[in-house]
């Protein structure tokens, strides 16, 4: 999978609106017309809070959405970094730089129907990925996963297939035991493809089922991220190499989104 080569800026952007969709989940909109018209499905943004030393790294957020001249992200609370941002007002500036990454591939017909799998957070890139994918009139079907009810997001979503671990809502099991269940109805939509993005543990299982049934796949890995441009070595995860080997890359220069081939299962 070729990286495609886009133009990075790093510049002050303004909070448009942020608005909570769960209870530690909200969806912040920044002008940043430079970012907005490079950014491709799969690409994020490394984000410095605030001019204090406190917290010290930014922090890489997927590119939710993009209308005009703004970018969406989704950001979950989870630390002081991520609690600044979700407390952040309209007309506050951040320092964004951005689009990072290698994004998803989405052109050419080597697919009929794309499956967008995720669970947790990993539904972040999924809505412009769907956007991107209906544009180009491919089917999308999304399969969502977590633990309860309560954990998932469907933030945009269309033609959502639910699973949870504790049947609260959906299919009753793991995002991949609810694939395994629909495979046979799938494979008649025609050619797929996966896409996929959430915790490690849910991609290597999404990597293995789409290995077993002959089906290509793309995931986007979570990393910390804190120079986004290959200098500080934080995101380097190990993948299998052609030869049967294996090889240490930078999720900030080559990922986020690798081939599933590439995972170490």
């Amino acid at each position: 999978m070729m990286q495609e080569i886009v133009p990075i800026a790093d510049i002050p952007a303004a909070i448009i609106s942020s608005r909570k969709i769960s209870r530690d989940v909200s969806i912040i909109t920044f002008e940043s017309p430079e970012i907005a018209a490079a950014a491709r499905p799969g690409n994020f943004v490394n984000i410095k809070v605030n001019a204090s030393t406190q917290p010290l790294l930014r922090r890489p957020f997927s590119i939710h959405n993009v209308e005009g001249s703004t970018i969406d992200i989704m950001a979950k609370t989870v630390g002081c970094g991520t609690a600044i941002l979700a407390d952040s007002a309209c007309g506050d500036t951040m320092q964004v730089l951005g689009p990072l990454g290698n994004g998803f591939t989405t052109s050419g017909s080597t697919f009929d129907t794309a499956l967008l799998v995720s669970g947790g957070i990993g539904t972040a890139p999924m809505f412009f990925l769907e956007k991107k994918l209906t544009e180009q009139k491919t089917a999308c079907i999304n399969f969502i996963g977590g633990r309860t009810s309560e954990d998932l997001l469907r933030y945009n979503l269309s033609n959502c297939r639910i699973a949870t671990d504790d049947g609260s809502e959906g299919f009753r099991g793991t995002v991949v035991d609810l694939l395994e269940n629909d495979i046979g109805q799938m494979q008649e939509n025609g050619r797929l493809k996966v896409f996929a993005c959430g915790p490690n543990p849910m991609l290597k299982a999404v990597a293995a089922f789409c290995r077993k049934h002959n089906i290509p796949c793309e995931v986007s890995l979570e990393s910390v991220m804190g120079c986004g441009i290959g200098i500080c070595y934080g995101c380097s995860v190990e993948v299998t190499t052609p030869g049967g080997g294996t090889e240490s890359i930078l999720l900030c220069r080559e990922g986020p989104v690798i081939d599933a081939d590439r995972l170490v299962l």
